[in-house]
């Protein structure tokens, strides 16, 4: 049974996370050969000033933006 697991920079609709989470099923079953109904994908959203690139946070806290 696959397992994936995705942190994201939350803000991103149902819409989109539902289209990723159908392609990325898809990516799985076409590249592993793995059963669809086998494919489990968990996601984790955190706010933009909990994630860094290049020692840069990527968002401030509202407390912090005035």
């Amino acid at each position: 049974m696959p397992i994936v697991e995705m942190t994201l920079i939350e803000g991103r609709t149902f819409e989109k996370k539902k289209a990723m989470v159908e392609a990325v099923t898809d990516a799985i079953v076409t590249t592993l050969g793995a059963p669809r109904e086998t494919v489990r994908i968990v996601i984790r959203e955190v706010p933009a000033w909990h994630f860094a690139a290049g020692g840069e946070l990527k968002g401030k806290p509202p407390e912090a933006e005035g």
